[in-house]
């Protein structure tokens, strides 16, 4: 109860105030001294330098309580899973989630009821292994336990993990990553819980080890979808040390316009003193990097219907969505943007779209590039003088192969039309007639672009049919007119 004086003090509006907004101070210090939050209304925001740094016991942890003027009561003990150590005198004291200074005061209250002007200290002898958790966009999200490197305890070189420690171990982060939001997750004392935001690209330009934070026993590290994908934060995330390895296999799908749809591994190239890669044929390509391009050479190249300006390039993510990514190969090409090589990961999709209209000046010049394969076979049978397979360029037109073949025999062919025959990737063939014009230049009507694996047929003219025998026609072709026979063309 107030004595009278003091409640005529306090009376006084201005000087009560004043001793009041005192009083909450003092009180605002002592909560923060015990390690106790402030009351929701005013504990300030969360942010990175208020993240503790302080050590908490925890079950694993060998400690030494020193009771000073009293060595009998002094001794070493390896805190339980439960927290609790077993002091004598005292009995059982939770020491849990605790700081070393936290829990010599909690030991000294302890003690005060039997010694007069305890005075407790704890030290930390050897600190238990780092349980932490690392979730989101990492190639293998779990639980991981982190060992501490140099001595421990009474050697002050101790080195706790770091945040890149453990996302290393957790064999580094997806290229679907957001690394400029990841969140740090921090258990403090029994209850209460710190979170704080790092910038690991600061870290990648900057160099500032402030993003890179000492983990503590039960931290989580969570590394979120970036929900707009930028093609050269993705290559600075791949050639990172906190990123997956680059050495690994990934297997990609490739379908639409390419001459072999269908999944891949794709696998470091070795790379020549020049930064190319050297492949079995003795040729090189511009570089060993698991990219589109490298999948599309995989798949046997881009057909000549292939839409190289709209490719999409789809990536599953941690958090079961797709990421949709947009790919212009045909900036590639002419600019020289290699931001639009998209460097692939394990499950990625690239889908190339069938152009709706071919320009054919475009597709001579794509014909040439490394997106194309260097050569595409096609069959050119019948009354020609060289009838057989002929490897022709890609892109190549229907006269270009006729000429490869030797051209027409002139005695016995008919050289107004040809039956152009295509066996589709699905599966279906389909023939169609095509009237032949030397003079054209490419177009769908007399001069069209040949695909991998198309049959010219050159038929007889009236006068060769009399007399001649039928199905003279053998080997792999001959194969390819019984197919014809059965599909009914």
């Amino acid at each position: 109860m107030l004595n009278k004086s003091l409640s005529k003090f306090l009376i006084q509006p201005a000087v009560g105030m004043a001793v009041l907004t005192a009083v909450n101070a003092a009180m605002s210090s002592a909560s923060l001294a015990q390690g106790q939050p402030l009351p929701p209304t005013t504990q300030p925001p969360i942010t990175q330098t208020q993240l503790d740094t302080n050590y908490s016991l925890g079950g694993g942890d060998l400690i030494r309580v020193n009771v000073f003027e009293v060595p009998e009561y002094t001794g070493e003990y390896q805190i339980p899973p439960g927290g609790a150590i077993n002091l004598p005198l005292i009995g059982s004291v939770s020491v849990l989630g605790l700081t070393t200074e936290q829990a010599s005061d909690e030991i000294a209250r302890r003690y005060a009821r039997f010694l007069k002007r305890p005075l407790i200290s704890v030290n930390l002898l050897s600190p238990r292994p780092i349980n932490i958790f690392v979730a989101g966009e990492v190639t293998r999200p779990g639980a991981y336990t982190l060992s501490l490197s140099g001595g421990a305890g009474n050697n002050p070189g101790v080195q706790y993990p770091t945040v890149l420690a453990a996302l290393t171990t957790a064999q580094g982060v997806t290229l679907a990553a957001d690394v400029t939001q990841v969140q740090l997750r921090r258990r403090i004392g029994r209850s209460s819980e710190q979170a704080v935001t790092l910038d690991l690209k600061e870290l990648i330009q900057t160099g500032r080890l402030s993003q890179d934070i000492t983990l503590r026993d039960g931290d989580t590290i969570v590394v979120p979808t970036a929900t707009n994908f930028n093609v050269a934060e993705s290559r600075n995330i791949f050639a990172s040390n906190f990123a997956a390895s680059q050495t690994t296999p990934r297997t990609v799908t490739i379908i639409g316009e390419v001459n072999r749809p269908g999944s891949y591994l794709v696998t470091p190239a070795n790379t020549d003193a020049q930064g190319g890669t050297t492949t079995n044929s003795g040729t090189t390509t511009p570089n060993g990097l698991p990219n589109v391009t490298r999948v599309i050479q995989l798949a046997g190249g881009i057909t000549a219907q292939a839409d190289v300006r709209n490719l999409k390039l789809r990536r599953p993510t941690r958090t079961g969505s797709e990421q949709s990514i947009d790919i212009n190969l045909w900036q590639l090409l002419q600019s020289g943007d290699a931001n639009q090589d998209i460097i692939v990961q394990d499950g990625d999709t690239i889908v190339i779209p069938t152009a709706t209209e071919i320009n054919p000046a475009e597709a001579t010049q794509l014909a040439t590039t490394t997106l194309s394969p260097t050569r595409i076979q096609v069959g050119v049978v019948g009354e020609v003088k060289k009838p057989g397979l002929t490897d022709v360029q890609p892109n190549s037109s229907l006269n270009q192969a006729i000429l490869a073949a030797g051209g027409f025999n002139d005695a016995r062919a008919s050289s107004k039309a040809v039956d152009l025959i295509r066996l589709n990737p699905n599966g279906s063939v389909t023939k169609r007639i095509v009237k032949v014009d030397f003079s054209a230049g490419i177009n769908e009507q007399t001069n069209p672009i040949l695909r991998n694996n198309d049959v010219v047929v050159v038929n007889r003219s009236g006068s060769a049919k009399t007399g001649d025998t039928v199905n003279t026609i053998t080997g792999p072709l001959g194969v390819i007119f019984n197919l014809l026979n059965l599909f009914g063309l």
